[in-house]
């Protein structure tokens, strides 16, 4: 049977219509949370344990810089002065399983906005949807950029930290497993989210609710804004803050860029109707 024109369609087909394209993600993330789910020992023993280990990439770097320019040598170790346990019976299998889960949502991210697209597109114009085509394939690349910012700078900066911060010499580090994860958890999937910034402003501008002006005028503001965000997802040192700082006001400019580009086509658009 033939889709009906989006004019034709009641709310309730509207809401079927949602109920497909819902089912179809669910499907995605389910199948490649599956996989994930049996590639246990590369998720957990090279992935989510990777940035407590002395060996991990971004402690190497750290490490050279603070050599080479003779600052702080807290990045350089042997091991990390912390133990990872699990208190509860069913602790290390709920974590595997949530943790597929969310590898599934992470690997399956493109389709889960090709399938958002594909319902969001049949209301857009034609010359809109021409000009958004690229949407997925930019949004999928902020995403993993994001995601790869989180694992390589934030969660390292943070579980340095924490891991090594004592009130007292007489209290040791055990962490829980799920506290662990739940830091690798939030960091990336925070950062991938953040860096979506520019496609957000982008369909707040086309919709009015956001201008050039409008950003560029609360731009302090949204500095304040960026160091607070810093300062939540990252250890409390300036170092971390401004690492994490500098990316996302790197973003919040090519936003403004972004949304001038949507006003002055829209303009553009407006003159050739008028």
């Amino acid at each position: 049977m033939a889709k009906k024109n989006i004019n034709e369609m009641s709310f309730l087909d509207h809401l079927e219509d949602l109920r497909w394209h819902l089912i179809r993600i669910v499907v995605a993330v389910v199948i490649t949370a599956t996989a994930a789910f049996f590639a246990k020992s590369f998720i957990f023993d090279f992935l989510i344990f990777g940035p407590a280990k002395s060996n991990f990439v971004t402690y190497k770097i750290l490490c050279d810089l603070a050599q080479n320019f003779g600052m702080s040598d807290s990045f350089c170790f042997e091991e990390l002065p912390f133990q990872i346990q699990s208190r509860t019976m069913a602790g290390q299998f709920s974590a595997h399983i949530w943790t597929a889960i969310l590898a599934g949502f992470v690997i399956a991210f493109p389709y889960i906005l090709y399938e958002l697209w594909k319902f969001i597109s049949p209301a857009l114009h034609e010359n809109e949807r021409k000009h958004s085509r690229g949407f997925i394939i930019i949004a999928s690349i902020l995403f993993f950029i994001g995601v790869l910012f989180g694992y390589y700078i934030i969660c390292p900066l943070s579980i340095n930290f924490l891991g090594s911060y004592q009130v007292s010499s007489q209290v040791h580090n055990d962490f829980d497993l799920d506290s662990y994860i739940g830091l690798v958890r939030s960091s990336v999937l925070a950062s991938g989210l953040v860096f979506e910034l520019p496609i957000l402003i982008y369909f707040l501008t086309k919709i009015g609710l956001v201008t050039p002006e409008f950003l560029r005028k609360y731009r302090k503001y949204a500095l304040i804004l960026v160091l607070v965000v810093s300062a939540i997802i990252t250890p409390p040192d300036i170092a971390s803050q401004i690492i994490v700082a500098i990316p996302i006001l790197i973003l919040y400019e090519v936003s403004i860029y972004i949304s001038r580009i949507v006003i002055r086509n829209q303009r553009r658009n407006e003159k050739k109707h008028a």
